[in-house]
């Protein structure tokens, strides 16, 4: 999804698509050849990673109630189950808009208590099938707490100095990686890929395991 469609109405549109049922394509295996400027982006500036030496950083940017994000959720998690062993994947929530914020707090406050494994899938759920807004820190406490979570542990996490620095450090990645729509993808700090510039996210992995590749082989 454009950063342009985002509007008020997003949120009732992504619920809409909720009952439809997707069923992603196997990625094509087999050596490719992706052109910059046509297939992906090469940044202008180098953006610093958190990957340590001899890793590459992936990173992710996506929003809970982005029916396309929704979509693309069980491909990525898929690839990330078996994705290669240097490789650091990092989900970064965007924040287009201020009342993205909640959502955004919430996914670092699961990151925090360890509770992303097991609740990252469901907020979708609840967002594109249960058709639940999860859009303001009220609602969200409300789903927290009937996933058996302590909600003021929670709230405690949503409000702490750890989750305030990423959330700080998920908008300067935004605005790094020139984030326009989402899902999306960055690779090891050089290099963005999106679905418009693929032609779908299925080929979008499949330009950044290209990427990767290079990186790794010291050629990008």
């Amino acid at each position: 999804m454009k950063r342009r469609d985002f509007s008020l109405a997003t949120l009732s549109t992504a619920a809409a698509v909720g009952g439809l049922t997707w069923n992603p394509p196997a990625l094509a295996q087999g050596p490719a050849k992706f052109v910059a400027g046509k297939d992906y982006l090469k940044l202008d500036r180098v953006v610093p990673t958190d990957a340590e030496a001899g890793k590459i950083q992936l990173i992710e940017f996506f929003w809970y109630s982005c029916p396309h994000c929704n979509a693309f959720e069980p491909t990525f998690a898929q690839w990330v189950k078996n994705a290669p062993k240097d490789v650091v994947v990092q989900r970064v929530p965007v924040a287009f808009r201020d009342d993205f914020a909640p959502q955004q707090r919430l996914f670092y406050a699961l990151e925090a208590m360890g509770l992303l494994e097991k609740l990252h899938g469901k907020v979708f759920q609840a967002v594109h099938v249960e058709r639940l807004p999860l859009n303001t820190d009220a609602s969200i406490l409300a789903w927290i707490e009937k996933q058996g979570v302590d909600k003021t542990k929670f709230a405690d996490a949503a409000k702490s100095f750890g989750v305030a620095s990423k959330l700080k450090r998920a908008v300067q990645l935004q605005n790094d990686f020139k984030i326009e729509g989402v899902p999306s993808l960055g690779v090891a700090g050089k290099y963005y890929v999106d679905g418009t510039l693929a032609g779908s996210m299925e080929r979008a992995l499949q330009v950044a395991e290209s990427l990767l590749t290079q990186v790794r082989q010291g050629r990008a």
